[in-house]
């Protein structure tokens, strides 16, 4: 795979924009130096794989509902009636990331996992790297990267469901749309910023609280610092820690979901492709689908894999397996008390140092924007995002 070296952004200049993870608890730098270099073929490949995925999870999920399969996917019973309900309403759901292997330097695209309920990475995708090749002196637009634009797009469809925008009239713009991240947070909470700001773009009125200052009622939904209804409420709280964490919220955002105005986003059924679960599901369903590695809850005969947690982050709890199930590989984290999946090993791009890349492709009612993470065996939270340019 080809690289090349630019200058980075100074320090002061992410911290302008508001970008305040850009360095390691080791000092360096998050943001990488360098940009991927991507042909037009391959930027292609993963827009098809991208799009041809999100089909495939989308007739998983309906395979989930239809057979009541979600103890197997390791879905809280509590959120059922969450997920079932945005799932018959067609909720939008706003955004999410593929992480995929290959897909460079000939290797084959094969889907890792699909980051769908609370994808970050999203500010890095569409503004940093835009901004580093703009800061470089090169052609910005050669990328594939038409995130912002997507993400004002599928706000307007939580209002116009695809009808033009002259059937709504004064009525277009007037929903209240809240956003909310956990405090002492910032690159979550700067992710949310950033999407509430595109939604203003958008033409809708937003607002911002963290997640212990909304206010909730079962009659109506959720609500601002002053009270005020909110007719969508962004959350970037996982659903299944919600369901664990916070069972009288769970509660009431069930009842809400029949009764009351707000809708949640990203909808409850998200955490039917969030779970990694789904992936055995869809191996058995598309076992001839070129972007999917063979997925079991049981360890896989004879060959390299990685035993990953449904429901982990950040290359937590992971171990690589070889091929007479020794541990190459391993890290810790807190998710250990949950199901894990054996999926059989892919092959990533590698450059000249041996460093790997997993590529982040994100959809927002299609595929959209890339970047890249680059790491080790595992690819973990002191792995390093970095930008690409089209060649």
């Amino acid at each position: 795979m080809r690289t090349q070296t630019v200058e980075p952004l100074s320090r002061a200049l992410m911290d302008e924009i508001g970008m305040t993870w850009h360095t390691d608890p080791d000092g360096s730098s998050y943001i990488g130096r360098e940009l991927v270099l991507v042909s037009e073929d391959e930027a292609e490949a993963y827009y098809e794989a991208a799009n041809t995925l999100y089909g495939l999870f989308v007739e998983a999920a309906q395979h989930v509902i239809d057979r009541q399969l979600y103890m197997q996917l390791g879905i809280p019973s509590n959120l059922v009636g969450l997920i079932e309900d945005s799932w018959d309403k067609d909720d939008v759901h706003l955004y999410g990331r593929f992480d995929l292997a290959g897909g460079l330097d000939g290797l084959p695209i094969k889907l890792i996992e699909f980051n769908a309920d609370t994808p970050t990475s999203l500010f890095e995708t569409s503004i940093v790297q835009w901004a580093l090749l703009k800061a470089n002196g090169m052609d910005e637009t050669r990328q594939f990267n038409n995130l912002h634009e997507m993400l004002g797009e599928n706000l307007r469809r939580l209002i116009t469901r695809n009808k033009p925008l002259d059937e709504f009239g004064e009525r277009y713009g007037g929903e209240k749309l809240l956003f909310s991240s956990v405090d002492n947070q910032p690159e979550e909470e700067r992710t949310v910023r950033y999407l509430q700001q595109v939604a203003h773009d958008a033409g809708f009125y937003t607002d911002f609280c963290y997640m212990h200052e909304a206010g909730f009622s079962e009659q109506d939904g959720v609500f601002n610092k002053e009270a005020q209804l909110a007719d969508f409420w962004f959350k970037l709280f996982p659903w299944e820690d919600i369901a664990s964490e916070e069972l009288e919220l769970t509660r009431m955002l069930d009842k809400a979901s029949r009764k009351g105005r707000t809708r949640v986003l990203n909808p409850a059924y998200t955490l039917l492709f969030q779970s990694k679960g789904i992936m055995k599901l869809l191996y058995d369903m598309f076992p001839e689908s070129p972007y999917l590695l063979r997925t079991d809850f049981a360890p896989l005969a004879g060959v390299e894999q990685v035993n990953k947690k449904i429901f982990g982050r950040e290359g937590a709890n992971m171990a690589v397996l070889a091929a007479d199930g020794t541990t190459v590989a391993s890290t810790d984290g807190p998710y250990a008390h949950h199901k894990s999946i054996y999926q059989e090993r892919a092959r990533f791009a590698q450059d000249a140092s041996g460093a790997s890349y997993q590529a982040g492709v994100f959809h927002v009612y299609e595929a959209c924007g890339l970047g890249f993470r680059r790491g080790g065996t595992i690819l973990d939270n002191m792995s390093k995002f970095v930008g690409h340019m089209i060649v």
